[in-house]
């Protein structure tokens, strides 16, 4: 897929998940990759391999070993995101693997990575991995290319992890831009259209050259995540189109689109009451539109 991709000019970024492996309470069994064996529950993982020394659990301070206080910047990266096992990566054992598994994909042909969870590992253990990959592939990239980088960091302001922490490792997903963005075109608060004249840093967006932006994602368009009621989906087809028009004609920060399956959903009194993320395929492609990809 990726070479036929990259022969028509279509470049593929991998949602790499390096933050954590299973649920802490998944059991053990022949269920890994390939049919390899784990056991979340002694944090053996020999197939990769992955020993309980490779996990927070023994620098986490909560009872739970789970994240209880957001407003810790400490539990947010060392202790357990709703229960999944959570990988050390100050370790440079666990950094070179990693790294191994990115440097796989870069081979095959990939242009980039989103790190998923980026706000959940300290953002100098994210440079120590990026230092550590390989230039993109030479049949279809420019000599010493680099990987294209963004991270998923929530911050919606006032967060105790700040998105601003993230910068040097590169582009940063900018959730209030799909969010006040939302609130313009629906025309709460007072908002309008001719307000965006000034759409963009002077809105407490994150600098234009760190930020990775879009409408909505897998997460939001569901009630997930930030955004709340704001964000718009093409359940509001209108408004969607003209967000992501002007999203793609703007020239603030780099755009990513989103193509979903539809999925069920109830409303009662104007109320979405239940919005499913399992009960129908939701496979969830996402193209990304980077403007700066050569810089």
């Amino acid at each position: 897929m990726v070479i036929r991709c990259n022969n028509v000019g279509v470049h593929i970024y991998v949602d790499a998940v390096i933050n954590h492996m299973c649920s802490s309470g998944a059991g053990s069994g022949y269920r890994g990759t390939c049919g390899s064996y784990f056991n979340a529950g002694i944090r053996d993982f020999p197939a990769v391999p992955y020993s309980n020394f490779d996990f927070n659990d023994r620098i986490c301070k909560t009872p739970s070993g789970d994240i209880e206080n957001y407003s810790d910047p400490v539990q947010v990266r060392n202790c357990r995101l709703v229960g999944l096992v959570d990988l050390t990566q100050r370790r440079d054992g666990v950094r070179s693997k990693i790294a191994d598994y990115m440097n796989h994909l870069l081979d095959i042909g990939v242009a980039g990575f989103r790190i998923d969870a980026s706000k959940h590992i300290w953002p100098q253990d994210i440079n120590a991995i990026i230092g550590k990959l390989n230039n993109l592939n030479t049949r279809w990239f420019s000599q010493g290319s680099r990987p294209f980088i963004y991270q998923e960091v929530i911050d919606m302001g006032g967060e105790a992890v700040r998105n601003y922490e993230y910068f040097r490792n590169g582009r940063v997903t900018e959730f209030r831009y799909g969010a006040q963005l939302g609130n313009v075109l629906r025309k709460w608060n007072g908002e309008k259209m001719a307000n965006l004249k000034s759409w963009g840093e002077n809105w407490n967006l994150m600098p234009s050259e760190k930020a990775m932006v879009f409408v909505d994602n897998h997460d939001n368009q569901r009630g997930h995540g930030s955004g709340g009621a704001s964000i718009l989906t093409f359940w509001n087809p209108r408004l969607y189109s003209m967000a992501v028009g002007f999203m793609l004609a703007h020239p603030y920060g780099s755009t990513r689109i989103m193509s979903s399956y539809k999925w069920p959903r109830r409303i009662q009194n104007g109320t979405v009451i239940f919005s499913s993320l399992t009960t129908s395929l939701w496979l969830l492609v996402e193209f990304i539109y980077i403007s700066l990809l050569n810089s």
